[in-house]
């Protein structure tokens, strides 16, 4: 992974900074986006005080002009983006029948739709190289749903199908593209959840313990590897045993 450019969305906390700080550990150059700059200046100092090469990139996913802008500037100050981790993500939930337009809109347009055109800035440069690593996070629920949360559901599974087209398309240009669902992990999105939650998700977990953010950012620095360069369309998941 030594000198090749690593773009992760949603690096300022959780899974994406696990990401960030794995992938700058295995010698890539990371580029660590979101729209807090304050966090992700704070990582990339971090990852350059312990001698990785890491630049902080503010960026809006849900802004096709912000990802275009982002994607380009990183490419000529850091060099062609060889490997990217579509992290970033949101949840608005509520029950189907009464959830407005604009939580289904503002969800899928962060989660899936700026994945695309994420994928799609990145194609030309790992084109040109023929060479590129694109791993894309869905989720368990993706997978197997989840009630008040179809706006969430839907975008984590349509990555999964994201993924599966444009593996199709870009295997005879040595272009993987993988997803990692990730099941229960302890992240911001999930310490708001009750203590009675937590517990009743434990029973169905037959690890019997929750997931750490480097649980599924070592899953995501194997697929991203060159050890990795004969998987693609795969989905990988990191649940503990919540779905088998």
């Amino acid at each position: 992974m030594t000198n090749r450019t690593a773009f992760i969305t949603g690096a300022s906390r959780g899974i994406g900074r696990a990401c960030a700080v794995a992938l700058a550990e295995a010698g890539a150059r990371v580029a660590v986006a979101a729209r807090t700059r304050d966090q992700i200046e704070e990582l990339a100092h971090q990852l350059r005080a312990q001698s990785r090469e890491a630049v902080a990139v503010a960026m809006d996913i849900s802004s096709a002009e912000s990802i275009k802008e982002g994607l380009a500037k990183t490419a000529k100050d850091f060099g062609p983006i060889s490997i990217l981790v579509n992290n970033a993500g949101i949840t608005k939930d509520g029950l189907a029948m009464r959830m407005k337009k604009d939580d289904w809109d503002s969800v899928i347009a962060t989660n899936l739709t700026g994945a695309f055109l994420a994928i799609q800035q990145v194609l030309p440069g790992m084109m040109r190289e023929r060479w590129g690593r694109i791993v894309n996070i869905s989720s368990v629920v993706g997978e197997a749903g989840n009630p008040g949360q179809a706006n969430y559901v839907a975008s984590k599974a349509g990555l999964i199908g994201l993924t599966k087209a444009i593996a199709q398309e870009m295997a005879s240009r040595n272009i993987t593209v993988n997803a990692v669902a990730p099941g229960y992990i302890e992240t911001d999105m999930t310490q708001g959840l009750s203590q009675e939650l937590k517990d009743k998700m434990l029973e169905h977990i037959p690890l019997k313990r929750i997931g750490r953010p480097e649980d599924v950012a070592a899953a995501v620095r194997f697929l991203a590897s060159e050890e990795a360069s004969y998987i693609t369309g795969h989905v990988l998941d990191v649940n503990g045993g919540l779905r088998m």
